[in-house]
């Protein structure tokens, strides 16, 4: 089994740990939430080990780039509502990461996303069919994983799995005719982001042994927070910051990956707003038939800093006050403390 993962390393991977545990009261939770980590990390490394070397290579490759583990993290969190970090709990916890982990490969090969994580994606090294199959695989070991807790896991397990794969679908095919793209665009990101996000904050009650009174409001928690995570991702993706994405400003755009600035500079009608639109399809289409990214770099910048990215701060924001509204059933004390400041954090991820 592979080692612990330091202390210290845990808390960087975090990144929002100084906010989430911030309070007095919170802070006391994150000792267990670290030593929980570690026990995950160390789970995850020891099911992502495979004899196949291609396997074995291209299977712990992303795990291996870093991440920041929130899944777990939440899992162990809302762990405490009972019997805290149980076996179950990690094993719920490596099982859903490493879900989360098969869907970036396929992500990537989807977007054509050149680099993850600050490393070149596995299609890039492995090419597109090893990168589609490490993803089946990781999922594959996830469903092993989840049988041994049980059926209440499988059919977690199977229902998040769903919504994922549904999610992905409908981002892939995109709106029917007459739908609202805003709205529709907001159900991809409920199903694609915070199905796992939810399964998470759900596994760590189930698992601990906490009331069952609380499965539902961190349901809804998960599914507004993780849209609220991933409307954040998508002004990121405009970032001139490398260090802050691993990726080229604008890679899902220039890829030709819908996000909400785009929907929400296409809903403007003035002059500007309708120029930068169109110069930005062109750019995509361009793009799509061999033309060097950099055609986009001026019009990405020129999004960045556009009202239409403002107001998915904004959408942001608002989502994430969702979040925290539906923890009213929790009692109060460091748990709940914790998830609002979670909340909170992953829809202003800049300070």
């Amino acid at each position: 089994m592979t080692p612990p993962v330091p202390r210290s390393r845990i808390a960087g991977k975090l990144g929002l740990a100084d906010r989430i545990f911030a309070g007095t009261r919170a802070r006391a939770l994150l000792a267990a939430v670290e030593a929980g980590l570690e026990r995950v990390d160390a789970s995850l490394g020891h099911e992502l080990r495979s004899a196949d070397p291609i396997a074995d290579a291209a299977g712990r490759y992303l795990y291996e780039a870093g991440g920041k583990r929130v899944r777990p993290m939440l899992a162990l969190l809302t762990a405490q509502l009972g019997s805290g970090a149980t076996d179950e709990v990690v094993l719920a916890s490596t099982a859903l990461e490493m879900t989360h982990l098969g869907s970036l490969y396929h992500d990537d090969v989807m977007d054509a996303a050149d680099r993850r994580r600050g490393v070149p994606s596995a299609h890039a090294i492995w090419g597109n069919n090893v990168a589609i199959l490490t993803g089946d695989l990781l999922f594959s070991r996830a469903s092993v994983i989840m049988s041994r807790l049980g059926d209440g896991a499988i059919r977690l397990q199977a229902d998040t799995f769903e919504r994922l794969v549904l999610g992905q679908l409908h981002e892939t095919v995109g709106p029917a005719e007459g739908a609202d793209p805003v709205e529709f665009y907001l159900k991809v990101l409920a199903d694609k982001t915070g199905s796992l996000i939810a399964a998470s904050a759900q596994a760590g009650v189930i698992f601990s042994g906490a009331p069952g009174e609380y499965e539902k409001p961190l349901v809804a928690f998960g599914d507004r927070a993780g849209v609220a995570f991933q409307l954040l991702d998508d002004v990121i993706d405009l970032s001139d910051d490398a260090d802050e994405t691993g990726k080229v400003p604008g890679t899902d755009l220039r890829a030709g990956v819908v996000t909400m600035p785009y929907l929400l500079l296409a809903r403007r009608t003035d002059a500007e707003s309708v120029a930068l639109r169109a110069r930005i399809d062109d750019g995509v289409a361009r793009i799509a038939k061999g033309e060097d990214p950099s055609i986009l770099d001026d019009d990405i910048a020129a999004l960045r800093d556009h009202e239409a990215t403002a107001a998915t701060l904004a959408l942001a924001e608002q989502w994430s006050r969702d979040a925290i509204d539906a923890l009213s059933p929790l009692p109060d004390g460091p748990v709940r403390e914790a998830l609002t400041r979670f909340a909170q954090a992953v829809a202003d991820r800049s300070s």
